[in-house]
């Protein structure tokens, strides 16, 4: 099996970049990550510090896919993510959306064992590993840093995007350019001190060109199809991420205009996946049992 490893990076999604790797359609391969500090905090001692800001959310990549072709809507499904046996999480003061109740800039190590991560003293949680930056070269000649979502994906932060979940991006060149890393062992919707529980990892992953056609960014897994939107503002974001589901459920399952809004008032779920990288990311939860129940199934 082909296997990308995690010095082979880049830190902007373009076109510009040069393919690490190129892999056929519905080829499964193997994707390393560095942790979204590049692996420079690595105990307590260590400090974030305003010079890093040039290596963080290092995406390995990227990777070329054959046949995928301008237009084309790419399917990424996750099989598998494999972490390291500990995370790191770094509060500074003045970052985040609890800025203002932080104090000293502080870098914790925390240990996983048998599928826990050790937050402190009492406090164990369950790993649910989950990609937080992935995405593929935007179009127009665009450069996107690689801490910073948008159309193309990046760094949405979504904890939905895990083993079993299926990511719908689009191809704006040829061979898609796709990169991924940023992985999480575990991380709550909004991650609000501006980091998830941050580890190395290995994805297993392929990819193709998706059958359908439907808004993107978009996620799916056994329960939810999703659909994410970044922007400045939540007002906007909701804006843009509502008019992206309401715009499936009329061209791609036949409602009409109002039924559509009645039926995402109703069953759809409206949540933030986070609120502290560059843009804001939203994302509307469709439950995929109703979505079979009125036509439409993938």
């Amino acid at each position: 099996m082909k296997t990308l490893t995690m010095d082979k990076v880049c830190y902007k999604m373009s076109a510009a970049n040069e393919p690490v790797l190129r892999v056929a359609a519905n080829e499964t391969f193997r994707v390393r990550s560095q942790d979204c500090y590049s692996g420079n905090l690595r105990s307590a001692d260590d400090k974030f510090t305003k010079d890093m800001w040039n290596t963080v959310n290092p995406a390995t990549g990227p990777v070329f896919v054959e046949g995928a072709a301008v237009g084309d809507i790419l399917k990424v499904e996750i099989q598998k993510i494999d972490v390291a046996d500990h995370a790191v999480m770094n509060l500074s003061e003045g970052m985040g959306a609890l800025a203002h109740r932080i104090g000293a800039n502080e870098t914790v190590i925390l240990p996983i064992r048998d599928g826990e991560l050790i937050v402190c003293e009492g406090v164990w949680v369950p790993i649910r590993p989950m990609i937080g930056v992935i995405g593929v070269a935007p179009g127009g000649g665009e450069e996107i840093l690689t801490g910073t979502p948008g159309e193309h994906g990046g760094n949405m932060d979504c904890k939905q995007i895990a083993p079993g979940a299926a990511v719908y991006l689009p191809v704006n060149v040829n061979g898609a350019l796709l990169a991924m890393g940023d992985i999480h062992a575990v991380m709550g919707d909004g991650e609000v001190c501006v980091c998830g529980a941050e580890v190395a990892g290995e994805v297993t992953l392929s990819v193709s060109v998706a059958s359908v056609k439907l808004p993107t960014p978009a996620v799916e897994n056994d329960e939810w199809l999703m659909f994410l939107a970044s922007a400045k503002g939540l007002d906007e974001c909701e804006r843009m991420v509502l008019d992206k589901a309401h715009q499936f459920l009329c061209d791609n399952v036949g409602l009409g205009a109002n039924d559509a809004a009645r039926t995402m008032s109703l069953v759809g779920e409206l949540r933030i996946c986070q609120v502290v990288d560059p843009l804001k990311t939203m994302k509307f939860m469709l439950p995929k049992a109703l979505l079979k129940d009125i036509g439409w199934g993938n």
